[in-house]
């Protein structure tokens, strides 16, 4: 018998990176292309892969697990791009893109499978917190920090 989901359960999403795992709300999920690669912004930070092409868009490609200390490389055999919708006010950057390794998954969150979880490591740049689903390790994205650092270092690059 399938289990009912409640009011307080959250769809949500695992997205693979390198070496880690993104939970972020469904609804936050534009949509998920084929990683091609980005053109290059001169002088941006090295999780700044550049800028992918989407829907008439120039979208900023991040490395997540560059961000947030994951990896120092990223592997694109197999990669998928995610394209995230701003949560700001910013006109100039309604969506950006994450690198992803592999296809996201739908997932239902209740609050008692939300663990949170401290791996002593101390915080990582762009991380709110990390928390185990079930048996996934995932770290939640603060995404209006990621945001701000994007718009930070397209300002700065070239």
């Amino acid at each position: 018998m399938k289990k009912a989901h409640s009011d307080r359960d959250i769809r949500g999403v695992l997205i693979p990176v390198t070496n880690g795992r993104l939970l972020l709300p469904n609804a936050s999920i534009a949509e998920v292309i084929t990683y091609a690669e980005p053109e290059p912004v001169e002088g941006g930070p090295s999780w700044l892969l550049g800028r992918v092409r989407w829907r008439g868009w120039r979208l900023p490609l991040v490395s997540f697990a560059r961000l947030a200390g994951y990896a120092d490389s990223e592997g694109e055999l197999g990669a998928k791009v995610a394209v995230l919708k701003a949560l700001g006010d910013n006109p100039g950057l309604p969506y950006f893109a994450v690198l992803t390794q592999g296809f996201p998954r739908l997932t239902t969150v209740s609050r008692d499978e939300l663990v949170p979880r401290d791996d002593g490591g101390g915080p990582r740049e762009g991380v709110l917190g990390d928390v185990l689903v079930r048996d996934n390790e995932a770290a939640i994205p603060d995404l209006a920090a990621l945001e701000q650092r994007i718009v930070e270092a397209m300002a700065g690059a070239q």
